[in-house]
């Protein structure tokens, strides 16, 4: 069993509005990654809060038990993940997928061909690649999770990549959402409108 993990604890000042909460094909960023991350591998989601957390679990439409609440989300993206992996039950999963809430142009068709590339073996770490450029969503073995949580705050989890650059299994897509970082209302009405 995989777990994903989508991480949505950061203040959203450029978006001017909860990223978690940004309309996208009649539902939310969270509840799309929801959607695109359903998957018959994956029996755990975690979807991390922060900033404005009551809030915006008020106005998600999605099981109450999935959601984590991070304290940390001021020191960075890493301690949602942190939350997220310190919240599943110890020796149930196999992986986690995570999923920035701000790269939210993710397929169901994507997340297939990451896990089944993950489990075709030998391989610690899969992730996208997009023409050349690497992009998210991510999926950690079960192995790198004590790894993970030492990872350095400043580097974040692409320290723990580096460090295994021979276990990284690379799926090569045309989805350019795997690259899109969207940060700002601008950035949202282009890559929507694409």
């Amino acid at each position: 069993m995989l777990a994903a993990a989508i991480l949505a604890a950061g203040e959203s000042k450029r978006m001017g509005q909860p990223k978690a909460l940004v309309p996208f094909q009649g539902s939310t960023f969270v509840e799309h990654l929801i959607a695109a991350t359903r998957h018959p591998r994956v029996g755990i989601t975690r979807v991390v809060l922060g900033a404005g957390a009551e809030g915006i679990r008020a106005n998600l439409k999605i099981d109450p038990s999935s959601i984590v609440v991070n304290a940390d989300w001021p020191t960075g993206q890493l301690s949602s993940l942190h939350a997220a992996i310190r919240s599943l039950p110890a020796g149930g999963t196999q992986g986690i997928l995570v999923c920035p809430v701000d790269h939210p142009l993710l397929s169901a068709h994507l997340v297939a061909a990451l896990i089944a590339a993950f489990d075709s073996g030998g391989k610690l770490i899969a992730l996208p690649k997009y023409h050349g450029r690497r992009g998210h969503p991510v999926l950690f073995a079960a192995e790198l999770y004590e790894e993970l949580l030492a990872a350095p705050a400043e580097v974040g989890a692409r320290h723990v990549v580096w460090n295994h650059a021979r276990a990284v299994r690379e799926v090569e897509t045309e989805e350019e959402g795997v690259i899109l970082n969207l940060n700002d209302p601008e950035t949202v009405r282009k890559a929507i409108g694409r």
